[in-house]
């Protein structure tokens, strides 16, 4: 052991993951031969033989209605990159405890040893039977995209790429109410995001659904534009869509007079590139565990400040979002996540807290009781707008 490695023996975290964070527990009671022979055989034959002539009648007799497959194959876990399925796993585990306590869901984890997206697609295709929704999380990019649209193609359950679409559902509430806060509205707003992978794209792509005034997304070289002859077709298409001003350059040139910074990546900021955005500034720097922008020298020249941390207000949470949305679209038993079942769901998020805005409380608490039962209900009311309910 190094001087650097934690004690297992003395250190509460290991203590708390030992032997792992989920059992499995009946809800029928298995009290006498009369119990089992209806929870066993040969009682359970009669509802096999029910569902093998109406399938449909698998989300009504199995706990598939309320299952997720937590389904990763360990190439970007947190900030710790490519550890691999096996060092996933507790990740994947407090995931589905997540689901269970704030969304009252029910997850397993599944850890795929491989990285290849056809056998990832083809892996989770075949045991999709035995679960009502798919959440992906920590593959890395660009493969994540392909991954969740091949298998939205190929399924009619849920599949949710949380580091996409949970980052983006909170962040979109959160910039919702930072602007109402700070007077303005989304289309008045210029947006500069730092960071293309999972979180970047996504949140691009509902900013720019929900109205936005422009948006700037950079990568590692700079400004994604039209211009750029080095961009993969997720940013391609990206760049058709969004930066109407034509900037190209770096970072910092797009952000003098923007209004908004959108960190998640792991890039820092120079304080000089803050300083010289425009007044009433937004600054949403979200990458664990150090921020794009340190916290103490954002709030110098940013009206509103959010970060990913727990231990600063206006943490961009995803635990905000993923719940409720396949709590949701389960009550709705949907076969899919539209775009517009995002959008609701933010709206709603942001809607819990819009009559207590502060500038340290654009977002709810993780543990306020009203955030997952307000995004479960607009994610089930537009999922059945949007025609792909099936109750």
């Amino acid at each position: 052991m190094t001087a650097t490695s934690p004690d297992p023996l003395s250190d509460p975290v290991f203590a708390l993951h030992e032997g792992g964070k989920l059992e499995v527990r009946s809800t029928a009671a298995l009290r006498d031969a009369a119990d089992l022979s209806l929870a066993y055989t040969p009682g359970v034959a009669r509802v096999c033989t029910a569902i093998a002539r109406d399938p449909a009648l698998t989300a009504r007799y199995t706990w598939t209605s309320r299952l997720v497959a937590v389904v990763t194959d360990g190439t970007a876990v947190l900030g710790l990159g490519d550890i691999g399925p096996r060092a996933a796993l507790p990740v994947m585990e407090g995931k589905a405890c997540l689901f269970r306590v704030f969304g009252g869901v029910d997850a397993v984890p599944v850890v795929l040893d491989t990285t290849d997206v056809d056998e990832i697609v083809e892996t989770v295709v075949r045991i999709a039977p035995s679960f009502g929704g798919i959440n992906l999380e920590d593959i890395s990019a660009p493969r994540c995209f392909e991954i969740e649209d091949r298998l939205r193609d190929r399924l009619d359950i849920p599949v949710f790429h949380d580091d996409q679409h949970g980052t983006a559902i909170v962040v979109l509430a959160a910039l919702r109410n930072a602007a109402r806060l700070t007077g303005r509205a989304l289309g008045d707003l210029r947006v500069v995001v730092s960071g293309a992978g999972a979180a970047g794209v996504a949140c691009a792509r509902i900013l720019m659904a929900a109205g936005i005034g422009d948006l700037a997304l950079a990568d590692s070289r700079g400004i994604v534009h039209a211009g750029r002859t080095d961009l993969t077709p997720v940013k391609a298409d990206l760049a058709a869509t969004t930066n109407r001003a034509g900037l190209t350059g770096g970072l910092v040139d797009a952000l003098v007079g923007a209004d908004v910074f959108l960190g998640v990546s792991a890039g820092q900021v120079p304080e000089e590139a803050v300083a010289r955005m425009a007044p009433k500034a937004i600054v949403f720097a979200l990458a664990n565990p150090d921020p794009e922008v340190d916290p103490v020298v954002a709030h110098k020249y940013a009206a509103v400040v959010a970060t990913g941390r727990s231990d600063y207000p206006n943490q961009i949470n995803n635990v905000l979002a993923f719940p409720g949305v396949f709590a949701g679209a389960f009550e709705a038993r949907a076969t899919t996540v539209t775009e517009r079942m995002k959008l609701a769901a933010a709206d709603a998020l942001a809607a819990v807290v819009a009559d207590e805005l502060m500038a340290d409380r654009i977002v709810p608490s993780p543990f306020d009781s009203r955030v997952a039962p307000a995004v479960a209900a607009a994610v089930a009311a537009t999922a059945r707008e949007d025609g792909v309910a099936r109750a």
